[in-house]
């Protein structure tokens, strides 16, 4: 079976990226793909993660699919458009002769496109978890929370000022309050947990509040065990929603890009 790179830039070249996502940012359904609190290295960061990780996942599941001569490769991008037709990533064999990738980029087409009509079969969407039920957490299982860690394993950086300056000891009642609501708020809104994929693996993320009930400060990640969850990070909200959209655009009740 055809074994794929696991980077989308080692496996093929993109002329002018920016454009190429800009394109496919219009082409989709609308979304908002910018960040909000941190700097945007590219056009639509959140798009670019998105398509990357994806791109990932679908190498991984060897669910990259071939014209039937070979000269050319498509995948899914697991968006579609406003009348929710499915949106593919084309691709050409790179024909320079010092090309570091055997690919070509050449273009997003939907599923009804006769630029795909070249491929026999349409590749599937990337497949993320076989039990549905990680995507929602059991009030009735034990919440473990290693608090000493979360404090010294954050980057104080993630935290907004003044918390980000204050003392382990003055942090850590910050944060156990802040966890004790967002536990509550999950108990009563099972939506309040959103899932995320993270290498590898499900997890779920709780908001953060310090001092505004309304406004999300930070996430607090969630590991998914047998018998219980477990908590020892958390994350920026754009960092957040990165991981949250790789299975599905987030609900909007707290995580917002």
């Amino acid at each position: 079976m055809q074994s794929w790179p696991e980077e989308l830039f080692e496996f093929a070249w993109f002329p002018n990226r920016d454009d190429q996502l800009r394109e496919l940012a219009g082409q989709a359904e609308a979304e908002d793909w910018q960040y909000q609190n941190s700097p945007n290295e590219h056009e639509s960061p959140i798009l670019y993660n998105y398509i990357r990780h994806t791109y990932t996942r679908l190498a991984e599941e060897r669910k990259i699919n071939l014209s039937s001569n070979g000269d050319f490769a498509c995948f899914n991008t697991g968006l579609v458009t406003p009348n929710q037709e499915s949106l593919f990533a084309s691709f050409e064999a790179n024909r320079w002769e010092d090309a570091r990738q055997q690919w070509y980029f050449k273009g997003w087409f939907r599923s009804g496109q006769w630029e795909l009509s070249i491929f026999p079969e349409l590749p599937d969407l990337a497949h993320y978890f076989d039990d549905p039920s990680v995507l929602v957490l059991d009030s009735r299982k034990p919440f473990r929370v290693n608090i000493e860690h979360i404090i010294e394993a954050t980057p104080r950086e993630r935290f907004p000022e003044p918390y980000r300056s204050m003392s382990d000891f003055a942090l850590q009642n910050i944060l156990n309050g802040a966890i004790d609501n967002a536990r509550e708020r999950a108990r009563r809104n099972y939506k309040t947990a959103i899932p995320q994929y993270y290498r590898e693996h499900v997890q779920l993320l709780l908001p953060l509040c310090f001092s505004n009930p309304q406004h999300a400060d930070l996430a607090l990640v969630a590991d998914i065990h047998e018998d219980f969850y477990r908590a020892t990070t958390c994350l920026t909200l754009d960092m957040a929603y990165n991981n949250a959209r790789q299975l599905a655009k987030p609900d909007r009740d707290w995580l917002q890009p």
